[in-house]
């Protein structure tokens, strides 16, 4: 999750993607794995809509964003596990003494369960449904409570076969837990699988240290860092199943 991508993706050191890695020749795969939150969901404008404009109905001035702001406030608050509504919740209201603005603890609570009413890229739902058809095995790895990603899947009416999120393993990414816990679930091993995710940070650059095959899916058009680990990079999902051989 999370949109402030390239600073954060050149902090540690990276495997320079070949010209060819970036082709769209098919590749076999046994699963994909999606993170949820900037990749499936829009996340940028789940916030913006949910915190912003209760911020601004409050008295926040001007027309500054409050994503950055709040995304930064949740890193900050994901290095050790606590319920990701309680995170959600902190980084609402550390968020807010930072811009200024007033937030109650109940407005940040009532924050923290709009996640799932956060509307779905257009794409989503069908290219879930195409892989699915291609006997492709979809899972989400993500940062939330199980609770959260039910209620997110039903609402957008998502088909995947199987989730792992922070409350199972108790960890954040980008951390490994998830995928260990996702390999030691589905008996695939790392070259079976390609990950697909909006955040370098917290997915593309642990799935590729583990030796995992990926999708930088650019949402929201920033520009590449100058060592991308991404196997591959997509603006949406649409050529996600043009990539695979199934």
């Amino acid at each position: 999750m999370g949109v402030t991508e390239p600073r954060d993706a050149e902090s540690a050191p990276v495997r320079r993607v070949r010209p060819e890695d970036r082709s769209r020749r098919a590749v076999p795969v046994r699963a994909c794995t999606f993170d949820c939150y900037g990749t499936l969901i829009d996340w940028q404008r789940g916030i913006e809509e949910n915190l912003g404009n209760r911020l601004r109905a409050a008295g926040l001035k001007g027309s500054r964003r409050v994503f950055p702001v709040y995304d930064a406030a949740e890193r900050e608050l994901e290095g050790s596990y606590a319920p990701y509504r309680d995170i959600l919740a902190a980084s609402a209201l550390r968020a807010a003494d930072r811009l200024g603005a007033p937030l109650s603890d109940s407005a940040a609570r009532e924050f923290a369960t709009s996640l799932p009413s956060w509307p779905a890229f257009p794409d989503t739902a069908e290219v879930l449904r195409d892989l699915g058809r291609r006997g492709v095995r979809r899972y989400i790895l993500s940062n939330v409570d199980r609770d959260l990603l039910s209620e997110t899947i039903r609402r957008s009416s998502l088909e995947v076969d199987g989730v792992v999120t922070a409350e199972d393993v108790h960890s954040y990414k980008p951390a490994p837990a998830h995928w260990t816990r996702f390999f030691r679930d589905t008996s695939t091993s790392p070259t079976d699988v390609l990950h697909v995710a909006q955040s370098l940070f917290h997915d593309i650059v642990p799935a590729d240290a583990l030796g995992i095959r990926t999708v930088w899916v650019n949402r929201y058009g920033l520009r590449p860092p100058a060592a991308l680990r991404a196997t591959y990079t997509l603006p949406d999902l649409q050529g996600l199943p043009s990539l695979l051989t199934g």
